[in-house]
């Protein structure tokens, strides 16, 4: 069903388990910090508190974009990737180059 080059399907496929990993990388060094945490001192449990607070915020938005990532490459194997998954159209190269993982045409997208 794809209208992308095959050389082109290849390089953003790349491009995703690229950021795959990375994001990988940057959740397990957030898992290990938050579990390195064991300061006796009031103040400095806060300060900790608060950071873990971040870094647990960070982590979501990192699942979140790991979720995405994975749907893109699951539409790679299907031969659905570069389509929108609500109309069907194909989604702007543009919008491919900014948003590799996104399932949604630029129209569809402002309707959401």
């Amino acid at each position: 069903m794809t209208t992308l080059p095959q050389s082109e399907i290849d390089r953003r496929k790349a491009q995703l388990m690229d950021r795959l990993a990375e994001l990988d990388t940057r959740l397990h060094g957030i898992e290990k910090e938050l579990l390195s945490h064991d300061s006796k001192d009031w103040e400095e449990l806060a300060t900790e508190r608060e950071q873990d607070e971040a870094l647990t915020a960070l982590g979501e938005d990192g699942v979140h974009e790991i979720r995405m990532i994975q749907a893109a490459l699951a539409r790679v194997r299907a031969g659905e990737y570069g389509f929108c998954t609500k109309c069907g159209a194909a989604i702007e190269q543009e919008r491919l180059d900014l948003l590799p993982a996104t399932p949604f045409c630029a129209a569809c997208a402002r309707a959401l």
